[in-house]
């Protein structure tokens, strides 16, 4: 970011870039707003770039396996006292983006200070993102950049066709790539503790085997 915005600087025309990206936050500012006004309960909406993204609904592979997740890691965290999980209609707000995280987590200090009626929250420790074929890119592009650049200290990307897991952490100004699997076992890297067998995702009997190891 720092070069880019080093070119920005060193650019005669910089004013010019100036007065057509005041013009064009101050527009995405009042989608914005009209878009906080247009949430449903019962639609997943997100707000990217200044435009509107209604999610389809899912398929149910995608619904598995982000509520195995969530199942795992809430647990694990109300457990041990770390923070505080959200599934799927949490609205995260960052600087110029809303998302609606597929799992999210928060550590301890950050969540004590939510209250019961918030509705909008700040970037999470942790963000998994489950790929459809309508998200994939977004997740993997925007998101992803946004994300890392707004503090969120490891993301997952879960492929549920191809039951596989990739794990990121940050990388400078971009996300690192350490682990890339479909079986084994996976440790987050900010959720104290946090350790699965993959297949525990995508799979019932190992979903199962998993909660109860957590029990322990």
């Amino acid at each position: 970011m720092e070069t880019e915005l080093q070119r920005l600087l060193n650019s005669p025309k910089l004013r010019l870039y100036y007065r057509e990206i005041g013009r064009i936050l101050e527009e995405e500012s009042r989608r914005r707003h009209r878009f906080y006004g247009e949430m449903r309960e019962d639609r997943k909406m997100e707000l990217i770039l200044g435009e509107v993204v209604i999610q389809s609904p899912v398929k149910m592979v995608h619904e598995f396996v982000s509520s195995n997740l969530a199942a795992l890691l809430r647990f694990h965290v109300m457990a041990h006292d770390l923070g505080h999980v959200g599934h799927e209609r949490l609205l995260v707000s960052l600087t110029r983006n809303d998302y609606e995280p597929d799992v999210c987590f928060w550590k301890a200090e950050t969540a004590a200070g939510f209250r019961p009626d918030q509705m909008h929250f700040p970037a999470p420790t942790f963000v998994a993102e489950v790929l459809s074929p309508s998200t994939a890119e977004i997740d993997r592009t925007v998101k992803s950049e946004d994300y890392a650049a707004h503090g969120v200290e490891e993301y997952w990307i879960i492929d549920p066709e191809k039951e596989e897991v990739e794990q990121y952490i940050p990388g400078g100004e971009k996300f690192r790539l350490v682990l890339k699997s479909d079986s084994g076992e996976i440790r987050s890297r900010v959720v104290k503790g946090f350790r699965i067998p993959l297949r525990a995702l995508f799979e019932r009997e190992a979903h199962l085997r998993a909660l109860a190891s957590l029990r322990l």
